[in-house]
């Protein structure tokens, strides 16, 4: 008889910059616009208490269409670390969609390197996002994708992504115990408002 095998812990979980830990400012070369989004110390000081590593994933397009300098994002990241570090990796797509690079989601490779970086294999770890894409390039690297919905949040991504929450720090406690296993990662408040229709 063989006996069934708990599901192995995450070890790791890739958070989406704008949106997910800070308040989304497109393009932004402000530290001093830099501000943690709803929930993110909270939800960081859990997943470090439980001794779960933390990294950080970005696209900046802006880098490469010239509105963003690599001195700019630089500056950015130095001040969300300062505010909610420290993180174990940061991997940042600095393309343009156009550019059809292999790290822009949803393409697994940014996700991959951040793994590598971390010597963890994928299936340790989680992915935070906001969009359905950076879900879809968890699920193509092997790791487990979780939808957090913001105004921004496409109706179509959050009824398509294999698991989504009503806030960040949900998604963190569903993570605790291991990969997620349900579709809505659920907390004491209704998520109603992640499935509104446009």
């Amino acid at each position: 008889m063989n006996a069934v095998r708990p599901a192995p812990r995450i070890r790791v979980v890739l958070l989406e910059r704008d949106g997910i830990l800070v308040e989304d400012v497109p393009d932004n070369a402000d530290p001093g616009r830099v501000a943690p989004a709803a929930g993110a110390r909270e939800t960081l000081a859990l997943l470090r208490a439980h001794g779960v590593r933390t990294g950080v994933v970005t696209r900046q397009p802006g880098v490469a269409r010239g509105t963003l300098s690599q001195a700019d994002l630089r500056r950015v990241d130095e001040r969300i670390e300062d505010l909610l570090g420290p993180f174990h990796v940061r991997a940042v797509c600095p393309h343009a969609p156009e550019d059809d690079c292999h790290c822009r989601a949803p393409r697994p490779g940014l996700l991959l390197w951040a793994a590598g970086r971390v010597c963890t294999p994928p299936e340790r770890i989680a992915v935070i996002g906001a969009d359905g894409d950076t879900v879809e390039a968890a699920r193509r690297a092997g790791a487990h994708g979780i939808l957090v919905p913001t105004p921004a949040t496409r109706p179509r991504e959050t009824a398509a992504a294999a698991h989504v929450a009503p806030d960040l720090l949900t998604a963190a406690r569903g993570l605790l115990t291991g990969p997620p296993t349900q579709h809505v990662l659920a907390d004491e408040r209704a998520i109603t408002e992640a499935y509104r229709t446009a």
